[in-house]
């Protein structure tokens, strides 16, 4: 099986154009592959499938084998892959996703996709779509306890759950791999949690690490990023544009209020080509 590794800030995953190639157990290659240390090393599996409602079907799993609705970076890669790999000649092309059909825009240059910018849709505040277990319309600044200390989150669906959690210090200080378990597992999501960790630098940036359910931590997580500008402008704490520095780099995240869609634009990368034994 042929696979090409790609990357969108860090956010690393393994593609496969199943146009040409088939897959028995999707599930059980995302783990195998996806091993940093016998597999190829990724924070999961896509595949790229025909589809009777869009361009293209990104069909997505978890480094654990466990299924995703959508990856921002990961639908960046989806673009660049299908252009440079001359799947399609189009610059504006549609992605069926368990999160719905997601609009790419391409910038081009000597003919490879270079940046990307998707339409990646409209947020969703209501608990039960989340889900969150909460009362009322809409979790913001709502207190989460996790192992005994008192946090403050809003919560925001981009297509997958989002728990935004701000806080004052470095990000980069943050003990995540101690506390990003527990706040995956809690028991107020019944199908765990993305949790993004938030520094407001100023009206228009902001620093971000990120817990990603099924993956652990990982250097960028688009549709993370945009349910994190999303909630810095639900507690007036940034504008509707702003530039967010993950660990992997920079993503660039605009909400239009009057659309209700949020534009996330960024870098995609080809990594190596490979094959996998069967």
């Amino acid at each position: 099986m042929k696979f090409t590794k790609m990357q969108g800030l860090g956010n690393d995953y393994v593609y496969v154009n199943c146009l040409k190639e088939k897959i028995a157990d999707p599930p059980e290659l995302a783990r195998r592959i996806s091993d940093r240390h016998f597999g190829v090393g990724s924070d999961g599996l896509i595949m790229i499938n025909p589809s009777d409602k869009a361009d293209f079907e990104m069909e997505m799993y978890n480094a654990d084998g466990s299924r995703a609705e959508m990856c921002g970076n990961g639908i960046r890669c989806v673009g660049k892959y299908v252009y440079d790999y001359g799947l399609t000649d189009k610059t504006q092309i549609s992605v069926e996703t368990l999160a719905g059909i997601k609009h790419l825009d391409l910038t081009v240059e000597n003919g490879k996709a270079t940046l990307v910018k998707v339409d990646m849709g409209q947020p969703v505040f209501e608990p039960d779509r989340i889900p969150v277990k909460a009362e009322g319309s809409m979790v913001v600044d709502e207190p989460l306890e996790v192992d005994g200390k008192e946090y403050r989150m809003t919560c925001i669906s981009m297509g997958n759950p989002h728990a935004v959690i701000f806080v004052d210090q470095d990000v980069r200080e943050l003990p995540l791999e101690e506390i990003g378990p527990s706040f995956e597992n809690h028991e107020r999501f019944p199908k765990r949690i993305n949790t993004e960790f938030v520094r407001v630098i100023d009206r228009h940036t902001v620093q971000m690490r990120v817990w990603e359910r099924g993956s652990g931590e990982t250097l960028a997580c688009g549709t993370g990023t945009c349910a994190a500008a999303a909630a810095c402008v639900l507690n007036g704490l940034t504008e509707d544009e702003v530039t967010v520095h993950l660990l992997g780099g920079d993503l660039y995240i605009k909400w239009d209020r009057e659309k209700n869609t949020i534009y996330m634009t960024g870098p995609a990368e080809i990594v190596f080509e490979g094959e996998w034994p069967e």
